[in-house]
């Protein structure tokens, strides 16, 4: 017997429990992997919310790290023993073990800890899409990402100047507008006393930026596209203030010809080759110490609970850790 973070109904922090669960044999396909370190992601209160729906009664989270103890017949990307990391598959990682399919797995390079793999998992391969595949980011660019001090901004601005981009970050608070400058931006706009949109203008000299990476949503979207340049992408990837107000989309046009996309990571690594690409990106940078991954809060499995009160209460920056 062993014990997991289990969903019987939808709904706020309280409704996750700590129960003992059954964890058999991998079967087809599948391994059974023992949990040294779980990420926590803003997905996971969407999903339990039932604002992103998952099967319910059932698992949450959807990054970790830890060890292979067995796996399934005609398993041949992992065996046991083996270090691996993963973001994606079924919910389920608020567990101490579980069984999940193999081909979701990656192996831990030397050099990576557990920790720092399960905290960048999903936040460092989202970031390695944005800002890699969705607008290649190229040096001297100057880009807008909202929610800097945030787990994604904190990878992914470090990524952005490591790329000689000129980053320009958002963020709700004084303190975190020093934790963005210390972390790759170059510009830092506190979202609650300044106008956005004026400041980039103002920094780009009226120009605005080729790209907006917005996991804000609905309290962003709006002023985001004022921020970009004619034929700008803007890359609208999470809804932290609530979904986005459908709009006319002729408010494109008239603002400069804009893009517009709705990314996933799932779409970027449908592939064994894509997902193994993606996550040799993250793992390489981190080695080469071009992005440090900062893990500022750890907390106990069996405290997800109040670690979700804690991260919609806007009360955690960077990388947060949970320990089976």
């Amino acid at each position: 017997m062993t014990k997991a973070i289990r969903l019987h109904a939808t709904g706020g922090p309280e409704v996750l429990r700590w129960e003992d669960v059954t964890v058999g044999e991998p079967g087809e396909g599948q391994a059974r992997v023992r949990h040294t370190a779980v990420g926590v992601n803003f997905i996971d209160t969407y999903q339990r919310s039932g604002m992103y729906p998952i099967p319910v009664p059932g698992g949450l989270g959807s990054e970790a790290a830890g060890v292979v103890e067995a796996v399934g017949p005609n398993v041949t990307a992992v065996k046991p023993g083996d270090r691996v990391a993963y973001a994606g598959g079924p919910p389920g990682s608020y567990s101490e073990v579980r069984l999940i399919p193999a081909h979701i797995l990656v192996p831990i390079p030397d050099g990576v800890a557990d920790e720092t793999a399960a905290a960048v998992m999903l936040k460092g391969m989202t970031a390695q899409y944005l800002i890699r595949r969705t607008y290649a980011v190229k040096a001297g660019e100057a880009v807008l990402f909202h929610a800097a001090a945030g787990g994604v901004g904190l990878i992914a601005c470090q990524w952005l100047k490591a790329l000689g981009a000129t980053v320009i970050g958002t963020v709700g608070s004084d303190e975190k507008a020093g934790i963005a400058k210390a972390h790759g931006c170059e510009h830092v706009i506190v979202s609650t006393r300044e106008d956005v949109a004026k400041r980039v203008k103002e920094i780009t000299g009226g120009a605005g930026v080729p790209v907006v990476y917005d996991s804000v949503g609905k309290d962003t979207f709006l002023s985001s596209l004022d921020c970009l340049k004619p034929l700008g992408l803007m890359v609208s990837f999470g809804n932290s203030s609530g979904k986005v107000t459908p709009f006319d989309i002729g408010i494109l046009s008239q603002k400069g010809s804009l893009y517009l996309t709705r990314p996933t990571l799932a779409t970027y690594t449908t592939t064994r080759a894509d997902l193994e690409a993606t996550a040799k990106d993250v793992f390489d940078v981190i080695r080469e110490g071009k992005v440090k991954v900062e893990i500022r809060h750890r907390y106990a499995l069996a405290g997800a609970e109040q670690v979700h009160r804690d991260l919609e209460g806007r009360r955690t920056v960077g990388s947060i850790v949970m320990t089976p």
